[in-house]
């Protein structure tokens, strides 16, 4: 995971969006909620840059509204754009299980909490976490496979593949999968061979 910012509400919401929604809550019908948050898809994959903000990498294919706090906790948030988030239909699915404050909000999570190691392209915590937020971080990545998941593994390990075998640049890969991109760029720092010094370089007397 990694942070993201907060994206204005968009101008057409209320009308699309949360008055529809607002109108059904308040008739107290049993049927299943009129999916009105999927007006909303595309002004959020634009707001998180095309990446799920759970597993932090770009989706080839369109990702889903996430509810944040899920309808089943509170169906007044059903229809609000601040409960909103980006994420594959995978996660979505796994994370609708979970309490809110079971999990990690991509909005709360700070720079550096986790990172991905290579070559493995698994995703451990770091020791940036604070201890407030680590058993909700360790949640993430135990119920919803952030860690060492296979398929999620899989997709960065295939993101790895394009950068080293078809010219992916790095700054292409940091705008689709940015830990991992970061992890390159710490392998690249710490095999850096050591600065030799010149025969023309001033020496101490």
């Amino acid at each position: 995971m990694i942070s993201f910012e907060r994206a204005p509400e968009p101008a057409d919401f209320d009308v699309n969006v949360r008055q529809p929604g607002q109108r059904w809550l308040a008739k107290g019908g049993a049927r299943r909620m009129p999916s009105y948050w999927r007006r909303a898809a595309r002004d959020l994959q634009a707001a998180f840059k095309g990446l799920c903000g759970y597993t932090a990498m770009w989706l080839s294919t369109p990702g889903t509204v996430d509810h944040f706090v899920s309808r089943d906790e509170d169906p007044g948030l059903a229809y609000e754009w601040t409960n909103f988030r980006y994420a594959t239909a995978s996660i979505n699915s796994s994370k609708s299980a979970l309490r809110s404050d079971q999990v990690l909000d991509p909005f709360e999570v700070g720079d550096g909490w986790f990172e991905v190691i290579l070559p493995s392209c698994q995703m451990v915590l770091t020791d940036r976490c604070p201890p407030e937020f680590r058993d909700r971080a360790q949640t993430m990545l135990k119920r919803l496979k952030l860690g060492d998941g296979e398929s999620i593994v899989s997709f960065r390990q295939e993101w790895y593949r394009m950068y080293r075998e078809q010219g992916l640049s790095l700054e292409e890969l940091a705008r689709k999968a940015p830990l991992l991109a970061r992890a390159v760029r710490k392998q690249g720092a710490q095999a850096a061979p050591l600065p030799v010094a010149s025969d023309d370089a001033p020496r101490s007397r």
